[in-house]
């Protein structure tokens, strides 16, 4: 029998580390649970997605995204002005932190990153929009996607009931 790889609809499950340009941690698996995802269904960014794409347990590489196959380049348009009235009196807004913000498709996360005397300026790029990301991969296993995870997109999560 042959060892089962990264492909369409399998689930993966990965160590990681990602750092950017300048060797800084931004993320990474060490000290929690790895991260299991369906292959080929949008679950990761696609530049990682197509490098583990094929590879089998065991494998381990180091990994270079850029931006347009990361997170993408920040968006001139994400970067918009509110008035401070138009949110809750009660908000306290300091720049670097997050807000949701509300929209017809669903809540968004929004960076403050300025706070005026009558507006508050919010980002909704990524964070890591406009980035290289540097991946530190080891593939841990791979199996075949159950029927369920492949009709909902994504890995149907472990519960445990006591």
């Amino acid at each position: 029998m042959f060892p089962m790889k990264a492909a369409h609809g399998n689930v993966v499950s990965l160590n990681y580390s990602l750092t950017d340009d300048d060797g800084n941690l931004l993320d990474s698996s060490e000290g929690c649970e790895p991260l299991v995802y369906l292959h080929g269904y949008g679950n990761i960014i696609p530049g990682l997605e197509e490098e583990l794409e094929g590879q089998e347990a065991g494998y381990s590489s180091q990994v270079t995204v850029e931006p347009e196959r990361g997170y993408g380049m920040p968006e001139p348009k994400a970067v918009f002005e509110v008035p401070l009235s138009d949110l809750p009196a009660d908000m306290e807004l300091e720049p670097g932190m997050e807000v949701v913000g509300e929209t017809p498709n669903g809540p968004v996360r929004l960076a403050v990153t300025e706070v005026g005397e009558e507006t508050v300026t919010l980002d909704g790029n990524h964070p890591l929009a406009g980035m290289t990301l540097h991946f530190d991969v080891e593939v841990l296993s791979v199996r075949s996607g159950t029927d369920e995870e492949k009709a909902r997109g994504h890995v149907t999560p472990i519960v445990d009931i006591e």
